[in-house]
């Protein structure tokens, strides 16, 4: 499979120069070519492609005014004309919005070189346009006799430059093991196992609030266009960036822990877009990064061959006894601890976490489509499990009358 290895490097000042130049041609040619095909088809309802593109800036090359896009390397400029490609692909597939103009303050700075633009030997990359190799922080080693097939380049808002190089790999298999676990999200406790281990939310946003608010408050005296303001700005962008690096290195480290001590993980089917409309909530929930955890288990799991197994978001986990199967009728968030009729004492989250992993594997044993049954004929509740039969389709529906 193809894994992307990223670094931190640090340009000279001709490097640096050259690769400021090429972020603002790439977000020059993209928003032109951009501006072309809305117009294209607004005005003419004329659908424009990549190639048309590619001949677009050939036209613009040409100009007066537009000569300096030949200046750079021209592999970044025709990699942008692909990703806008990708990008109304993805729009025409009803996957994502409209694409979207880049702003030199809010997009992110980056280019992509492709093998013709770069060249990697003994360590040492070297890009198109540069005569010196970038002197990068190998922190760890590349796979044996890694070739990169694409090199990105980016700078983040606090100035780090990065480099990520993209190459064939073959991860190492863990050993097969028999264990299974299921996993409660949480904000006191960041995920509740069902082995009853709790792992502690650091809270990384929480704990450099301060620092932060103090950061926004001295951004925000200084002047528009100042050269302090440009300093106040890295300043508050470097608090940023070390809450997210905080939390990024403790989320890989969690999921790959999970990943590699156990064969089958179960996670429940969160819509943390909804619950962030929860204005008491929404910040917590924004610094426990549930969407990034679970983004990791997907393609962890998919690389060291275990199973991940996603609970229907409307099952009762903490309303479920896991015990005797009795559905308590109401539970709000200040209960964390309960005891059911039948005597047994629950830990909220632990006991979640036990019903999140006996759903999933039932679902696993049946099939998808597993999910609690609500009520009985009669309109008692139950909590057997069920399977629901798949949606008839039209050639299969049977004439009603």
């Amino acid at each position: 499979m193809k894994r992307a290895f990223k670094f931190r490097f640090y340009p000279t000042d001709a490097q640096a120069a050259e690769l400021s130049r090429t972020f603002g041609c790439v977000r020059k040619v993209y928003n032109m070519a951009l501006q072309a095909r809305t117009e294209a088809w607004s005005l003419r309802r004329e659908r424009v492609n990549y190639n048309a593109t590619s001949a677009m800036l050939t036209t613009w090359k040409r100009t007066g005014e537009l000569a300096y896009l030949s200046e750079v390397s021209s592999v970044p400029l025709q990699q942008a004309l692909r990703h806008l490609q990708g990008a109304f692909a993805n729009f025409f597939g009803k996957r994502t919005k409209y694409p979207r103009f880049k702003s030199r303050k809010k997009s992110r700075d980056c280019a992509e070189y492709t093998s013709s633009a770069f060249r990697y030997r003994d360590g040492a990359l070297t890009l198109a346009k540069m005569a010196e190799p970038l002197d990068i922080v190998w922190s760890r080693p590349l796979p044996a006799g890694a070739q990169p097939s694409t090199v990105t380049v980016s700078q983040d808002a606090s100035g780090r430059w990065f480099v990520s190089l993209l190459c064939e790999d073959r991860p190492s298999m863990p050993e097969a093991v028999n264990a299974a676990v299921g996993i409660d999200a949480g904000l006191t406790s960041l995920v509740t196992l069902s082995t009853g281990e709790k792992v502690t939310n650091p809270k990384f946003e929480r704990a450099d609030r301060e620092r932060l608010a103090r950061a926004q408050r001295n951004l925000a005296r200084k002047a528009e266009g100042s050269k302090n303001r440009e300093k106040a700005r890295i300043k508050a962008a470097r608090v940023h960036a070390r809450i997210a690096d905080r939390r990024q290195d403790f989320l890989h480290k969690l999921t790959t822990r999970l990943v590699r001590e156990n064969q089958t993980v179960v996670i429940e089917d969160l819509t943390v877009r909804n619950m962030l409309k929860n204005r008491k909530l929404s910040r917590a929930i924004s610094d426990a990064s549930w969407t990034e955890l679970r983004s990791m288990l997907e393609y962890k799991a998919d690389w060291y061959g275990r199973d991940l197994i996603t609970v229907d978001r409307w099952f009762p986990s903490s309303k479920l006894c896991s015990a005797c199967g009795t559905v308590r009728g109401t539970m709000p968030l200040n209960v964390r601890e309960w005891t059911c009729d039948c005597g047994a004492s629950h830990d909220r989250d632990v006991n979640a976490a036990r019903n999140i992993l006996a759903a999933g594997l039932a679902a696993a044993a049946c099939g998808d489509g597993v999910r609690p049954r609500r009520s009985t004929p009669g309109g008692q509740s139950s909590t057997k499990q069920e399977e629901v039969p798949p949606p008839r389709t039209r050639a299969a529906a049977q004439p009603r009358g």
